[in-house]
């Protein structure tokens, strides 16, 4: 294995009873990727990430997070990580400073460290105006703010954040992925979402994992051509309006237009489109490597129509993703909810989060409770 891979499965299993969750995945994380981590609800996704961060152990396979096996050398897997679950485990009561310091002591960090550090995730994660403000008393943007800077406080190379915005406005949605492409820049990051906006915006390369398998992996541009078509949309004049042909030749019919555009090389599905303008629009489909516009381009001009518009659009991300996961959608919908819960925080009351034991960080405090035993 490279020293470049930070995160490396091979044959990972989990099961619950008689459940696969996940069933022999493989993947690699590369150092300095910002990778988008997707897959319908029951796909596995949560479970891969707690097996990542030593929350939980697989059945089968090997984990490796920074080079270190999760299960044979957890304690430097979880000192390697950030980890920002989907809802941020948080003492409601501290001030965003207290917590912040509570999360460094229990990393074992230094006062001169922590200064320094805390300088830098004050700074990036834009908590300078509420440092002085108990948690309970901020929204859910500025405390998924303080999660991430618990999960950086003590500067690691790899992040792990598992569906970090799901609880966000638009506008925090926004703030949030700016930090995350600041933060990325020199680390590992592994985001597991549900909004492909979020991926596209953020990440260079997708995994999508669907029935506890990966069904893809690889640039965003090379998922979105899986289908292996292009869409184009052609509209064509009908009528001659303001005097827009000035004679040049006879108003098309859609009859003539639609047997002209099915003739072109390379068409493999043609269908009307509704239109509001007085024009012929068609959608064509043709095959990933060939590109119609000069061909349509010069029919066009040959006949003496007018074009309005020609414009090719690529497949797009959640197109590619529901055509790959959309049997697994169906099967959850068959066999109703199985035991990997995705989103078992969702029903919690939200106050609660800071009563449980070791909630700051769960595994910064399993950390200090190893260092303890040890």
């Amino acid at each position: 294995m490279s020293n470049d891979v930070m995160i490396y499965a091979s044959d990972l299993s989990k099961t619950f009873g008689s459940f696969r969750a996940l069933d022999k995945i493989n993947f690699e994380v590369k150092r300095g990727e910002i990778v988008g981590f997707l897959g319908p609800n029951g796909a596995g996704k949560s479970t891969t990430m707690r097996i990542l961060t030593c929350f939980i152990s697989p059945t089968g396979g090997t984990a490796r997070v920074n080079g270190h096996d999760v299960f044979d050398d957890s304690l430097a897997v979880r000192e390697s990580l950030g980890y920002l679950p989907q809802r941020a485990p948080l003492y409601l009561e501290m001030s965003v400073l207290e917590y912040l310091r509570f999360a460094a002591d229990l990393r074992h960090l230094d006062a001169q460290t922590f200064r320094k550090r805390a300088r830098s995730v004050v700074e990036v994660c834009g908590l300078a105006q509420v440092l002085g403000k108990e948690i309970r008393h901020l929204s859910h943007g500025y405390r998924q703010r303080v999660g991430l800077a618990q999960a950086l406080i003590h500067d690691p190379p790899i992040l792990v954040l598992d569906e970090p915005t799901s609880d966000l406005d638009p506008n925090e949605k926004a703030e949030f992925l700016d930090y995350l492409k600041q933060i990325g820049k020199e680390r590992t990051v592994m985001l597991s979402t549900h909004n492909l906006a979020e991926v596209e915006a953020s990440c260079a390369r997708a995994i999508i994992i669907s029935s506890g398998r990966i069904v893809a992996d690889g640039p965003l541009d090379e998922i979105r051509a899986k289908s292996g078509r292009v869409r184009y949309v052609v509209s064509i004049q009908e009528s001659a309006g303001d005097g827009a042909y000035r004679g040049r030749g006879p108003l098309p019919k859609k009859s003539e237009v639609e047997d002209a555009l099915g003739k072109v090389g390379g068409v493999k599905k043609l269908g009307e489109l509704p239109t509001d303008d007085r024009a012929h629009a068609f959608e064509v489909v043709s095959e990933q490597e060939v590109d119609l516009r000069p061909e349509i381009f010069r029919l066009v001009a040959d006949k003496g129509w007018v074009m309005l518009e020609l414009h090719r659009d690529a497949q797009t991300l959640e197109d590619v993703f529901r055509s790959l996961t959309i049997g697994d959608e169906r099967r959850n919908r068959r066999l109703g909810p199985q035991p990997e819960v995705e989103d078992d925080e969702d029903d919690e009351d939200e106050e609660s989060d800071g009563d449980r034991p070791g909630a700051a960080g769960g595994d910064a405090a399993e950390v200090a409770a190893k260092d303890q035993r040890s």
